[in-house]
């Protein structure tokens, strides 16, 4: 009991340390936009990119089910590369910090996980797919969503991407939902995109699911990357009317913003998986996956190459780089976002996703956040 208990307070209590770029103009908190998740566990951080000169506001979400590693990978990509010439770029590391404080009960995932870079390895929490029991207790028999008192499973009661648009005086993520639809109202988002990564047998899977009001920007982006970037297509479906509590239909249906969420596969999460294990989490291969394909069993490609972490966030990286294109194309010049500095899929693939990280020891300690 004292090892485990060690292990498990070593885990939750680790800080994983974020360089803010050069592109970073100022970090506040969530706690800033609501009072009910201040001083909390998740009362994460806001990275703002600010290019001072007029044009849209776009919020980059990662970590809302933080067992899907490549979406909190992408968003500090965007913090330690991205600059801004126009507009502003907002994003979230670690949208549910508290799912990263311990992992799923009986699955034997590992409590951590490394990525090489040029100065040594970072580390970083692996997570769970919703809040920590510890933080939000006890779950209904039920879970009515609010407002619509669709009823849901009981722990997606502790689920990010099931508790959109929140409330005010809920539970933990039903507290953290509510303060980010603040952020997203007072900060005037235009687009929103959730980062997210998904089991091969799970149908909705290397897409874009996009909200009505970003249809049009879905569907060419979609059609760009896979006639000219990506060797496995992305899609673009639909945001269901009726499903309530995600992030892609309740941030489209409570803000002026368009939202949508990116899939990639990660087969980790699959339930045929073999051993669950930092080197399955990072390569992404795993023999009983494959042998799921060749029955025609899952709804993405797996060959002897797997999934690795470089093209799951490279795939990431352009998807949002490309979105924002597209929305320039559609909007007047004064309304327009200007990125750069964010590697895309074939640098990532290429030069490795640690390639694109900085030494925290070696920039002032000032520009160092911890997550």
């Amino acid at each position: 009991m004292v090892v485990a208990g060690r292990e498990f307070r070593a885990h939750r209590t680790f800080r994983e340390p974020v360089v803010a770029g050069e592109g970073v103009t100022a970090v506040r908190t969530l706690g800033d936009y609501h009072p009910g998740v201040k001083g909390t566990v998740n009362d994460c951080n806001i990275y703002f990119l600010d290019s001072g000169k007029p044009g849209a506001t776009v919020l980059v979400f990662g970590g809302t089910h933080p067992e899907e590693p490549a979406a909190n990978l992408t968003a500090e990509l965007f913090v330690e590369n991205a600059r801004v010439e126009q507009g502003r770029l907002l994003v979230v590391i670690r949208g549910n910090r508290s799912a990263s404080t311990y992992t799923r009960n009986g699955e034997a995932y590992p409590t951590f996980y490394r990525i090489p870079t040029p100065w040594g390895e970072k580390t970083y929490r692996m997570g769970d797919r919703c809040s920590s029991p510890l933080d939000s207790w006890p779950d209904p028999e039920v879970y009515l969503h609010y407002p619509t008192k669709q009823m849901l499973a009981y722990m997606d009661i502790r689920n990010l991407n099931r508790a959109w648009p929140g409330r005010p005086d809920g539970l933990l993520t039903e507290r953290t939902t509510f303060a980010f639809m603040e952020l997203i109202r007072r900060e005037k988002v235009d687009v929103f995109i959730d980062l997210h990564e998904a089991e091969l047998e799970y149908p909705v899977e290397n897409t874009i699911v996009a909200h009505e009001k970003a249809h049009g920007v879905a569907a060419m982006t979609s059609m760009v990357l896979t006639a000219q970037e990506f060797p496995v297509p992305i899609g673009m479906e639909f945001s269901p009317v009726a499903l309530r509590g995600l992030s892609h239909r309740e941030v489209g249906d409570n803000s002026d913003a368009m939202s949508m969420i990116f899939e990639v596969a990660e087969p980790f999460l699959d339930r045929i998986r073999g051993i669950t294990d930092e080197t399955l989490l990072l390569e992404g291969k795993d023999e009983f996956v494959k042998k799921a394909g060749e029955h025609g069993l899952l709804y993405a490609p797996m060959d002897d190459s797997g999934w690795p972490i470089a093209v799951r966030v490279g795939r990431h990286a352009s998807t949002v780089l490309q979105t924002l294109e597209t929305f320039n194309t559609m909007e007047t010049p004064e309304r327009q976002i200007l990125v750069s500095g964010v590697p895309r899929y074939a640098e990532l693939v290429d030069k490795g996703l640690g390639a694109f990280f900085r030494d925290p020891s070696g920039v002032p300690q000032d520009r160092v956040f911890y997550e």
